[in-house]
Parts: C-alpha cells; sequence; structure tokens
C-alpha cells in the first residue's frame, strides 16, 4: 500500500449522516496510545462549509479544539472522475460513506483502484459488493489496492462473529446460526431512511442479483456436516422465547464470500450459515407481517418506489425517518448477534455421523447504525494500516472476514466497546 501520501486516511462523504460519525470515531481513535500524533488524516466531500461544520462539531464534542486546524480538507465529487483520482492520489485509504453505493460506490472505487488506494465502505448492498468483486477484483490484485465492502455494522459482526466461533470450538466447526436481538431504551430507536433507500433498490432489483452472480460463475460450496436446516419464514425461537424471522441484511452473502474464500485459497472446511433477527412477541409479528406484504407489493412498481422513498416513516412504522435517531436513542440502543454452532470434536470425520459437539458465542455492542458502525468502520482502517503483516498478500476486492481473518481485528474491536464472548464452551 502507498505510504509516501499526504494522508492515511481520508473519510468521503465526511458531512453525510454516518460520516459525521465516522469523523468523531476517527478524531478519537487518532489520539489513542497506537496512533498518537502519527495519523494524518483528512475529510473530503463536496462542500467546504458544510466539511468544516462537520470537523467543528467533532472537535466541540471530543473537547480538541486542535481538530479545526490539523484536520485537512479535501473538496471533490461523486460526479467528478478527475476529483475522486485527485482525493485517491493522496491517501493510503479512503472510508467511504456515501450510498446508496449501486448509485454512488462505482466511482469511488474505480479513482482507488486505478491509484493503487485502498478502500473500505459500509455497504449492506449484495449487489454492489459482488458487482464490485466480478468488475474490479483483478485490477486491485495488480495494483496492490485492498477495497474491502460491508466494514460497519454490515456485516462485521456476523463475519467475525462466524470466525471467532470457529476459533473456539476444538474440532471442524460446519454449521452456525446467528440470532440479532436489538435493544432500545425508553426513547425508542429508529435509523435513517439512507438504509431504508439501499432495501428499496436492493429488493426491486433482485433478479439482476442472481444475473449477477451467474456472470461470476462460481461452484457451490460443498456442504460439509450435517446440513444445516433452514427454519421457516416467521418461527418461535425456543433459545430466545420469542418470534424470529431471517436476517434481511447482507451478512448471509458476506459470510458465504468469505467461507468460499477461506476455502478455496487455504483449503478450510467451509461453514454452512443462516442469519436470523428476533422479533418479539405475536403482537411484532402480525404489524411486521403488514408492513411486509405492503413493501413487498409497492416494491415492485416504480410508483410504489417513490411512495417507499418519499414516505419511509409511515411505510416503516416510525422505525425509519428522515433526521435518523437522537443522540438519546443512540445511547439507549444496543445490540446482541448471538451465533449457535455446531461441528465434530478433535479426531471425529465431518463427512460421517452427526455434530457431536455445540458452541455459543455472541457479539454485543453500542447501537448498531452510527455508533457501532463507525467503530467498525474505523478498525478495521487501523487494521488495514497496523496490521500489513497479517492482511492478504496481494490485493484484490475482499471481504471483511477474508481481510482481516489473520489481524488483530477482533482484539482491536473488543478494546473499542463491540465485545466478543464465549457464552457456552463446546461440549460434547
Amino acid at each position: 500500500m502507498a505510504t509516501d501520501r499526504p494522508f492515511q486516511l481520508v473519510v468521503f462523504g465526511a458531512s453525510g449522516f454516518t460520516g459525521q460519525y465516522v469523523v468523531q470515531e476517527v478524531a478519537r481513535v487518532a489520539a489513542e496510545d497506537e496512533l498518537r500524533g502519527s495519523l494524518r488524516w483528512a475529510v473530503a466531500g463536496r462542500s467546504q462549509d458544510k466539511l468544516q461544520s462537520v470537523v467543528d462539531k467533532a472537535a466541540e464534542k471530543l473537547g480538541k479544539a486542535e481538530l479545526k486546524s490539523e484536520v485537512s480538507i479535501i473538496l471533490c465529487d461523486v460526479s467528478d472522475p478527475a476529483s475522486l483520482a485527485n482525493m485517491a492520489k493522496q491517501t493510503t485509504i479512503v472510508l467511504n460513506c456515501v450510498g446508496p453505493y449501486r448509485f454512488f460506490g462505482e466511482p469511488v472505487v474505480k479513482a482507488c483502484v486505478e491509484n493503487g488506494t485502498s478502500c473500505i465502505d459500509i455497504s449492506g448492498e449484495p449487489q454492489f459488493l459482488e458487482g464490485t468483486y466480478l468488475n474490479y477484483n483483478d485490477k486491485a490484485a495488480e495494483k496492490g489496492a485492498y477495497i474491502i465492502g460491508s466494514c460497519g455494522f454490515d456485516s462485521i459482526p456476523a463475519d467475525m462473529g462466524v470466525l471467532f466461533t470457529k476459533k473456539n470450538l476444538k474440532g471442524t466447526l460446519t454449521a452456525v446460526e446467528s440470532f440479532l436481538t436489538v435493544k432500545s431504551g425508553p426513547e425508542g430507536s429508529c435509523i435513517h431512511d439512507g438504509t431504508w433507500k439501499s432495501a428499496v433498490y436492493g429488493l426491486a432489483d433482485q433478479d439482476n442479483l442472481k444475473k449477477l452472480r451467474r456472470q461470476i460463475g462460481q461452484k457451490p460450496l460443498p456442504v460439509i456436516g450435517a446440513k444445516l436446516k433452514r427454519r421457516g419464514a416467521v418461527f418461535y425461537s425456543n433459545e430466545f422465547r420469542q418470534y424470529s424471522i431471517p436476517f434481511m441484511g447482507s451478512d448471509a452473502s458476506v459470510v458465504k464470500r468469505t467461507q468460499r474464500y477461506l476455502h478455496t485459497q487455504l483449503n478450510e472446511t467451509p461453514i454452512q450459515y443462516a442469519a436470523y433477527t428476533t422479533v418479539g412477541g405475536i403482537g411484532s409479528i402480525i404489524k411486521l407481517m403488514f408492513a411486509g406484504l405492503l413493501f413487498l407489493m409497492l416494491v415492485k412498481f416504480n410508483f410504489g418506489r417513490k411512495l417507499l422513498i418519499k414516505y419511509p416513516e409511515f411505510f416503516s412504522g416510525g422505525y425509519f425517518t428522515k433526521e435518523g435517531p437522537t443522540e438519546k436513542q443512540m445511547e439507549g440502543s444496543s445490540f446482541e448477534m448471538t451465533f449457535l454452532g455446531e461441528g465434530y470434536s478433535t479426531g471425529q470425520d465431518p463427512h460421517q455421523g452427526k455434530p457431536d459437539v455445540k458452541i455459543c458465542t455472541q457479539v454485543r455492542g453500542p447501537e448498531a447504525g452510527y455508533v457501532a458502525t463507525p467503530i467498525a468502520m474505523v478498525q478495521a482502517a487501523v487494521a488495514l494500516l497496523k496490521d500489513k503483516a497479517f492482511l492478504p498478500k496481494q490485493g484484490g476486492v475482499y471481504s471483511p472476514g477474508a481481510a482481516f481473518f489473520n489481524t488483530k481485528l477482533i482484539d482491536r474491536l473488543n478494546n473499542h466497546g463491540i465485545e466478543f464472548s464465549v457464552i457456552t464452551k463446546p461440549e460434547a
């Protein structure tokens, strides 16, 4: 990776809703022992005034007046390739916070790859992530650039959580189910409508995702051990004593990409994986089914998508808003992702018989969208800067687990409030 550049990190889209929190997180981490006095970084975007305002707000919030003069500003626009190239040439890593990535992600990746600059994003959009792999993996490898998508709440807890579970099972882990539980305080919780837009466009375009996967043309991963049974579209989970549904985010597709990389490149046993989220009691299920059916009906038509985009609060029952969560809502929110793993004890052949060991692990963290996501993104960038010897030997387009499985990323996350733990040790 290029090291003779004015900056090591540039936060692109710093004045966006998520970008402002990424800026604050970089400022926090820059003051810690490992990086104190050595991290050179900048913010980038279209408006000098808005970017300056974000830096000023971070300086005020963190009590670091020096940020106002220390943090540089780069003006660039996602619709201006020359400005993106100019940004990419000045830094080792771009932290790209400009979404929806299906519309705005590729020009940034292109500029980074062409200039040998690494890029981290927080996309939960499989079509963008897998399209980036198809179109840029070879060129990124040639240029020594690491392009690593989904480095926020989508999908670092899931992807690194599966690898953590594997590391803590004595034997061969063959299958994992994850259950996400989101908790909110008395103020409730909500998500900024940028995530809602990504979901609307992603579901509307699922046929193209299937075509894209056919183009990539990878063979199915072999099923090792007992086949993981898929649970229903709505089911009562005895483990969590509440109703659950499949998790609609990118976790399953990202984990699969990591497992494919580890299997094809390192000959490791691929782990079957299914992602779910708990939703509560029967009342929650009824509300969810009504909202879900309406969403699926509207998303198929252009006028329906326009309605969904225009009135996110109405169609999501207040869960997605144009304003995003308040500071109090964020302070009161947290998440737990619990992993139920099974496999074969040391000496047992995973090709024969039933699994004979189980393990339960957990990843816990603060509010997912704008506290945990900046932490995950910034720690991924620190791992990219500081754990170079443990990265894959050549650049390319990677999922988080494929890029960071050998680094100290889990330790770094543990030290910054996203905690990985073993709940029950394997028992035969």
